[in-house]
């Protein structure tokens, strides 16, 4: 007990608040600019019955860096594009491209539109987008249908896995309507990695945000006994200590040696658009 040690636990506990509030400070205004990122994976999660909005940042030699999160009822346009911002006033550097993996939110798209414009290269994440079809489809197509995406997408080049695609949306066109709607939405977005020419190398690190929900869940172990929330502070402060107490123990993404390949592929995309533009 706290008070074998002479701490009253209302002592503790004002320590407690002290630490934490440091933390979330440290959190919300550490700065970017002597990182050099070549991946942004923006996810939402319900934290303590609210809203909350995270960015890990992937860095050119693998590691992840957590970079913030915003707390709003839904991953809406103006909410997120705000967040966003505050990143680049801390210094996050995005100019010479940026691959952002999101679970496919209209208005987080357009927030990263918005805020990082043609240097954003997005890619849409492949299970969300299989699992969004699937919720069209009775039971006893799933499993086919599945098997049939997931083979898809694993094709390590673009024009063997839009090739298989073609034949499940044809699939689809004969089954349910609905279903290859879904598909068809975004669906080139989910092929991004693919036409940058490093899925082979870094899809299994990047073609999801599991990278960041992951995380979530770590964070969720650490909190789920916290029975009562008093207010948006605490949870805010919660949040930030369980995320930079678990960023150091991060392993670095899969493969980290081939991200060079995604930052001049990604380098090559923003000066072909350069040039288009001229």
């Amino acid at each position: 007990m706290p008070e074998a040690f002479g701490l009253s636990a209302s002592t503790v506990s004002r320590r407690f608040i002290r630490a934490s509030a440091r933390q979330l400070q440290r959190l919300l205004e550490r700065r970017l600019e002597a990182e050099t990122f070549v991946a942004l994976v923006i996810d939402g999660k319900t934290f303590a019955e609210d809203g909350m909005v995270s960015a890990v940042g992937v860095t050119v030699d693998g590691r992840k860096m957590i970079l913030g999160f915003v707390q709003t009822a839904t991953e809406n346009r103006r909410v997120c594009a705000a967040f966003l911002r505050t990143l680049i006033e801390r210094g996050l550097r995005f100019e010479d491209g940026l691959l952002v993996v999101t679970d496919g939110a209209k208005g987080l798209h357009a927030a990263v539109g918005e805020v990082f414009g043609g240097a954003a290269v997005l890619q849409r994440c492949q299970w969300h987008k299989r699992e969004n079809v699937l919720s069209y489809l009775p039971e006893k197509h799933r499993p086919t249908i599945r098997r049939k995406l997931q083979a898809a997408y694993e094709h390590p080049t673009y024009e063997a896995a839009a090739r298989a695609l073609k034949h499940v949306r044809q699939e689809l066109r004969l089954l349910n309507a609905s279903a290859l709607t879904s598909l068809e939405e975004g669906l080139e977005e989910t092929l991004t990695l693919h036409r940058l020419g490093v899925f082979r190398e870094l899809g299994i690190s990047l073609k999801t945000t599991n990278l960041l929900e992951s995380i979530h869940a770590r964070v969720e172990a650490r909190v789920q006994k916290v029975d009562h929330w008093r207010n948006s502070d605490q949870k805010q402060r919660w949040l930030a200590t369980a995320l930079l107490d678990l960023e150091p123990h991060l392993r670095r993404v899969k493969n980290y040696q081939a991200l060079p390949l995604l930052q001049r592929a990604l380098q090559q995309h923003v000066e072909k658009r350069k040039q288009s533009a001229a």
